[in-house]
């Protein structure tokens, strides 16, 4: 085997570990619920119609939506739905209005996705202990318990990073996904005929039949393609090649003798609909089953929280969100980072889902609008990215487009139903983190305009400083400052409480695009503005890492030489104070002002060094 061979092979099999996880372990509970909900009832007829919308589901959603439409359109080689969006806006930016809802769209469905990660968890793992019922009732009472104990050993690691451990996921869910083919292909052998259900004409003969019942069921059927947009999310991580690969050679084909092997137990025995997946095992194979099915379930958790750090990140470079405490865990994947403010958030919302809920069947009605809502949202933008970014012709855009929106509205509207039930849950959590956001987007253009309002102009007043120049003392001197040539806060109270200037001074600004990457030859932008002072604009995608002194050493050969013992750093915090009439409710400017007024760890987040300066600013009335 040649290295590209073996690189291509490896890639594969971190997909299986990281991407397909979660979609993976959909198998313990998309049957159940859907025969469990007692809307179907139970013939020969109905488990083939079932099975069938179920391969089916996975054929036009992942195969057709996601491996060849959505996985085309890549912004830089990355995926995910900032990405998307990132494309879509940059299509249209000649069109301001609708580039303003679409990212207001966009924004929804980014934070939709935490309601989805407090779901997926909660439900995976729960699902993989109720196996312990099968082997014993006696064990129902400590299903909950366990879970929380599982859930919590798993956020409670985060911090360590997953590097020592991460090496083993692709192996691990390598050997899940082999488990469920063959526990399937036992029941198929029994029941060959029941590979007929392969058929399209068994799941239109069902929705022909019984078009009400399978507009309820679809809020179920939902369930076995959980996780399927982490296929275009962690494209950036693996390339489309080793995704696709591992989808159309291990994990579509595990899936589906899963799927056809639990339809073959319930032809054999109905009673097996209580949990179908875990009676499908002979005796002795239950509890390493169940450990094999909570090790999978733990390491699909482990791919959403990673993505929740990841999105988090790309969100605050954007300015949707304040800078958080950012840790890397480590120094050679500068992609492994822990945020702890989202980590434990994510641990509280799963344990209070877990507490609510109480059993994966419960959740299951909390589980589908979310994501099915994300579906249509990615849908719609690619129809935006492939009209106006790529030129291609209206009639062959609704052509691509049209059918997966009609699919995905249907989904959509079926989880409606389930509103109530539960599904307001990870809306509530979608709502909250989209105010969040909205209105931190909105109070940093206000304070943006107030300073524009009030700022003094950066060469002008240079050139007045030194009509009369102030004391220079050793060192080099950087001021961050929000925009490119005003006065920071903190130059104005260095030179008042001081009364010197340092022998060089750099006036930073950190500029974050609507792309992945920019490279290092991109990075930095000088501008001389005479007397050993500079203007410095750092320009960054929304996935680099954020590193002032790094970027800063790029500087060498530019007449401005940094020695990081005699640099100092200043930023300057400035004093929000809620105002009527500035365009937001005033809930909002106090929540803005709240915010800010937490928002302490900028520079942890650019990289700063541990004794860089923070000055109060002005006062800034929003």
């Amino acid at each position: 085997m040649n290295r590209s061979q073996s690189s291509l092979a490896a890639l594969t099999l971190g997909a299986i570990g990281v991407v397909y996880g979660d979609i993976g372990t959909s198998v313990l509970y998309a049957v159940k619920e859907v025969f469990g909900s007692g809307h179907v009832p139970f013939t020969h007829a109905n488990v083939y119609g079932v099975l069938s919308i179920l391969f089916w589901t996975l054929t036009v959603i992942v195969s057709l939506k996601y491996v060849t439409l959505v996985l085309r359109a890549d912004n830089g080689g990355e995926g995910g739905l900032i990405a998307m969006l990132a494309l879509a806006s940059q299509a249209v930016k000649d069109k301001p209005r609708l580039r303003g809802a679409l990212l207001a769209v966009g924004i929804f469905g980014t934070s939709l996705f935490y309601g989805d990660g407090v779901i997926t968890p909660a439900i995976s793992v729960l699902s993989a202990v109720e196996g312990l019922e099968v082997v014993s009732p006696a064990f129902k009472g400590y299903v909950v318990p366990l879970t929380l104990v599982v859930l919590f050993a798993l956020f409670a690691v985060q911090k360590r990073g997953t590097g020592g451990i991460g090496k083993f996921f692709g192996p691990i869910t390598l050997v899940w996904f082999i488990s469920i083919a063959a526990l399937g292909v036992s029941h198929i052998v029994g029941h060959p005929e029941i590979l007929g259900a392969l058929s399209p004409h068994h799941a239109l003969r069902f929705m022909l039949a019984q078009p009400g019942t399978t507009f309820i069921i679809l809020g179920a059927v939902v369930l076995c393609v959980t996780g399927g947009e982490a296929l275009y999310a962690d494209m950036g991580h693996f390339g489309k090649k080793p995704i696709r690969l591992a989808w159309f050679s291990v994990v579509m084909p595990s899936l589906t003798l899963n799927y056809f092997g639990q339809g073959a137990l319930l032809l054999e025995d109905p009673e097996a609909v209580k949990n179908p997946f875990f009676n499908m095992a002979p005796e002795w194979a239950l509890l390493p089953l169940v450990g094999l099915a909570t090790m999978a379930t733990v390491i699909a958790s482990q791919a959403l929280i990673s993505g929740a750090f990841s999105v988090t990140k790309q969100a605050i470079q954007l300015g949707y969100l304040p800078r958080l405490g950012l840790r890397h865990t480590s120094v050679r994947d500068t992609g492994q980072i822990y945020i702890p403010f989202v980590n434990w958030a994510l641990f509280v919302a799963i344990v209070l889902a877990v507490g609510m809920f109480k059993s994966s069947s419960n959740l299951a009605a909390a589980y589908g609008i979310a994501v099915t809502l994300d579906m249509l949202i990615t849908t719609v933008l690619t129809f935006f990215v492939i009209r106006y970014g790529w030129r291609y012709p209206l009639w062959l855009c609704v052509a691509a487009t049209g059918a997966f929106f009609v699919v995905d509205l249907a989904f959509f509207t079926s989880n409606l139903l389930k509103l109530f039930a539960g599904g307001w849950f990870p809306l509530a959590i979608g709502g909250v983190v989209f105010t969040l956001m909205m209105t931190w987007k909105a109070g940093r253009n206000l304070m943006r305009q107030a300073h524009e309002a009030e700022a003094l102009d950066l060469k002008s007043f240079l050139d007045a400083v030194f009509v009369s120049p102030p004391q220079r003392v050793a060192g080099t001197a950087v001021f961050l400052t929000a925009e490119t040539g005003i006065v920071p806060n903190a130059l104005l109270h260095n030179l008042k409480h001081n009364k010197v200037l340092h022998e060089q001074n750099l006036f930073v600004t950190v500029q974050s695009h609507e792309v992945p990457w920019i490279g290092l030859d991109e990075r930095v932008e000088i501008h001389p503005l005479g007397r050993d002072c500079w203007a410095v604009t750092l320009h960054y995608g929304f996935k680099n890492d954020q590193d002032v002194p790094k970027a800063l050493a790029l500087l060498r050969g530019h007449g401005c030489d940094l020695e990081p013992m005699t640099t100092s750093y200043f930023l300057s915090r400035d004093v929000v104070t809620p105002t009527l009439g500035s365009g937001m409710s005033p809930w909002r400017e106090k929540l803005f002002a709240q915010m800010h007024h937490n928002a302490g760890a900028a520079a942890a987040f650019l990289n700063l060094p541990a004794n860089a300066v923070i000055e109060l600013g002005s006062k800034v009335e929003i």
